[in-house]
């Protein structure tokens, strides 16, 4: 098993900036896949940004040149820097692992909202 906390978001003003991080914990070795999603009322979840263990990163058209997926291995933790927020931006957030078997999870969501 694997488990998810985020913790970050919170309120901004369009224009600002927030850091996202995921820190996991259980069977941690076997996850191979990280990432980030989001889901805004009335919307469907979607990707927003992933990380291999090997570094390769991909993401969302929406946050390309403004958010940037990492990960510490060291505290086995993953972040979301996101900058030049949008109104758009406003949503759950949530960190997202697949474990060999392969098994997905979800961390349980953090509030991201942008005024403009």
């Amino acid at each position: 098993q694997v488990q998810l906390v985020e913790s970050g978001g919170g309120l901004m003003q369009a224009g600002g900036s927030l850091r996202l991080s995921c820190a996991a914990s259980g069977r941690i070795f076997s996850i191979y896949h990280m990432a980030w999603y989001r889901q805004a009322p009335g919307n469907q979840r979607e990707m927003v940004a992933t990380i291999t263990t090997g570094g390769n990163t991909d993401y969302a058209d929406s946050v390309k040149g403004r958010f940037t997926i990492s990960r510490d291995n060291a505290k086995n933790t993953w972040y979301l820097q996101m900058n030049s927020l949008k109104p758009e931006d406003t949503a759950v957030y949530y960190c997202y692992a697949v474990e060999y078997g392969p098994n997905i999870y979800w961390g349980q969501g953090t509030q991201v909202t942008v005024s403009s």
